[in-house]
């Protein structure tokens, strides 16, 4: 698969002065809930209205979706409100049943993307459609596995692709729900920078307060878009309360971001935006890994202390500074400059050691 400008072809044709926005719930829960809400969102900066008619669950025992008799719903949101209706697809038999009722929007989910076998099906029975496929990135941080799945649906002759970063499951507790890991993101739009990529900030943050700052971040790295779950009751939603938001609220939050317009004929204006933006994501991870190596480096500091240990091991540091040094030289780095940096970081990695020991 190759960049082609037609990629965009879809997005384009919908001539947006805004970025291209999906909003609606997490999912249908009733025909009253679904109409309310899509007529709330009617007058807005949203072209999809957006609800999810199967949910899959990590653990049985939770609502897991109302079925078939949500995409009769959308069909009736879709013709009292004039928006377009998107949902989520898991198997070929929610393929055919999204089709049969005109879904004019289907993505692939983060748990299906992980399986090359489901999105193969799904490849095969939308093959040649001209709906508008997106597709998630995988569960696991993985950006040739959700590359895969682009390329099995552009296989299959489905014109309208586009790509959703919705974060990466983790272990570690953080302030996401599922890290963005931007770097994967930014490396696919490398490869494809007319393939439309459109933020899940829902899913990202897992709370409802943190939409804005992420969505924000992704339209300083040139994303075309953004996904963002929206209830009018969302705090009894009956599934991911947490990151739902309100028509109201979602609509201050199209007020406060900030599209970053530059002229189209000031080229070097656009490429800078982006790479500075670039530049930020790559110093945010640096200091959390910095941060890591510290914990670790405590760590050492309590077990060399239980060991009666002196905290300056020569050896070990020479060991170090000489892999540095040749790994360094591969990417481009001087040793002069590795020589500085780990010096530094050894430093700090010592005085943490010291105020272990001390305590």
């Amino acid at each position: 698969m190759e960049n082609k400008k037609e990629m965009r072809d879809w997005l384009n044709e919908f001539k947006l002065s805004h970025p291209f926005v999906i909003a609606g719930p997490c999912s249908a829960e009733t025909e009253e809930q679904v109409l309310k809400i899509a007529h709330e969102l009617k007058d807005s900066d949203v072209s999809v209205f957006r609800a999810g008619i199967w949910k899959p669950r990590t653990r049985p025992g939770g609502f897991e979706g109302v079925g078939e008799i949500g995409l009769k719903w959308l069909k009736k949101a879709k013709a009292e409100t004039g928006l377009l209706m998107g949902t989520e697809v898991a198997t070929a038999a929610h393929c055919k049943l999204a089709l049969e009722n005109d879904i004019d929007v289907l993505w692939v989910g983060a748990r299906t993307t992980a399986n090359p076998f489901a999105v193969q099906e799904i490849a095969d029975t939308l093959a040649g459609t001209d709906k508008i496929v997106l597709i998630k990135n995988p569960v696991n941080p993985d950006m040739a596995l959700w590359l895969g799945g682009v390329e099995r649906l552009y296989a299959a002759g489905i014109k309208k692709l586009g790509v959703i970063h919705r974060g990466f499951s983790t272990y570690e507790k953080t302030k996401y729900r599922n890290i963005p890991e931007w770097q994967i993101a930014i490396e696919l739009q490398n490869k494809f920078p007319d393939l439309p990529l459109i933020i899940d900030p829902s899913h990202i943050t897992g709370n409802r307060d943190m939409i804005l700052e992420v969505t924000q971040e992704a339209l300083d790295l040139n994303y075309d878009g953004m996904i963002i779950e929206t209830h009018n009751d969302p705090d009894n939603a009956w599934s991911d309360a947490a990151q739902q938001v309100t028509p109201d609220a979602l609509k201050q939050i199209f007020k406060d971001l900030k599209v970053r317009k530059v002229s189209g004929d000031n080229d070097f204006d656009q490429k800078m935006t982006k790479l500075r933006a670039n530049i930020d994501v790559l110093d945010a991870n640096l200091l959390d890994l910095l941060g890591k190596r510290m914990k670790v480096a405590d760590e050492i500091g309590q077990v060399k202390k239980d060991n009666n240990v002196a905290i300056l091991q020569n050896n070990r540091w020479n060991e170090i500074q000489e892999k540095m040094i040749a790994e360094g030289a591969k990417k481009g780095l001087t040793e002069e400059f590795i020589v500085r940096l780990f010096k530094d970081i050894h430093q700090e990695s010592i005085e943490h050691q010291e105020k272990v020991l001390n305590a």
